[in-house]
């Protein structure tokens, strides 16, 4: 950071501010305390009958990956509206959210994920601007290795074993700490 955005002053200093316990970007011009807070990443994962969808992406990171559609909350937007967003963004599709099933962090890069299961609306499913192909998956066809990123894949192993047991449970989760779900 080099200016104040409330300001414009180039005077910051990183330092713990006053009655708090982290470092942080201070305006010693006007004050402001200038916090910097993880980012939300919401997805789905859309079921239809015994298979999920699962979406090849066409942007970086991971270019050519598999993904469970997700992608940034927007301001203004509810964690469950954000996932029906990015699954109709991704594989011009609809959703009924049926339930979260993962919080997942991922500190080293200031993200926590938040993914949910829900109903592919009537098996239909396409193509978005984010994705060269969407395609439904039965659990022994997922391309494990292809796995564009491990929140993806902890929201896969969740929801199979979630479907194993006959439960909705959400799991937690983090990247390196904790174990796939069994």
């Amino acid at each position: 950071m080099n200016f104040c955005s409330h300001c414009g002053s180039a005077d910051l200093q990183f330092r713990i501010p006053d009655q708090d316990n982290q470092p942080r970007f201070v305006c010693d011009n006007c004050h402001t305390i200038h916090y910097q807070n993880p980012k939300m990443v919401t997805g789905c994962l859309p079921v239809w009958e015994d298979r999920v969808l699962l979406c090849r992406r066409a942007i970086a990171p991971a270019y050519g990956l598999w993904n469970v559609p997700s992608g940034y909350l927007e301001n203004g937007e509810s964690v469950a509206d954000g996932a029906r967003r990015e699954v109709r963004e991704e594989a011009a599709a609809e959703v009924t959210i049926d339930y979260l099933i993962t919080v997942y962090d991922l500190e080293k890069v200031n993200q926590v994920y938040l993914q949910f299961v829900g109903e592919l609306a009537g098996g239909r499913y396409g193509i978005g601007p984010e994705s060269l192909e969407s395609r439904l998956f039965r659990e022994e066809e997922i391309p494990w290795k292809d796995i564009a990123f491990t929140s993806s894949a902890y929201t896969l192993r969740a929801y199979f074993a979630n479907r194993k047991s006959g439960e909705q449970l959400l799991h937690r989760g983090s990247f390196p700490e904790t174990a796939p779900p069994q």
